[in-house]
């Protein structure tokens, strides 16, 4: 089942799209938690903090588009 929602056609867009989605918005809400300073982005190695709000997107988009596209090819099997 694995292999078969994994390469069902729109689901790595659906991941990309929500990984970049999550990314943005987790760093602009951080931002706002922070009081909307400029040292929330200049404090830290800009490598690793996009490095790391990338893989934590990936991460989130995977997981919820794979549960996504699971249910929907199992909706599709049962026949509903």
């Amino acid at each position: 089942m694995f292999k078969k929602v994994i390469n069902t056609k729109g689901f790595w867009k659906s991941v990309i799209s929500l990984a970049v989605a999550f990314a943005v918005l987790f760093a602009f809400i951080k931002w706002a938690i922070e009081g909307f300073e400029i040292a929330y982005f200049t404090e830290r190695d800009p490598l690793m903090f996009i490095l790391t709000l990338l893989i934590a997107g990936f991460v989130y988009g995977f997981f919820v588009t794979f549960g996504k596209f699971r249910a929907k090819l199992k909706e599709k099997e049962s026949g509903r």
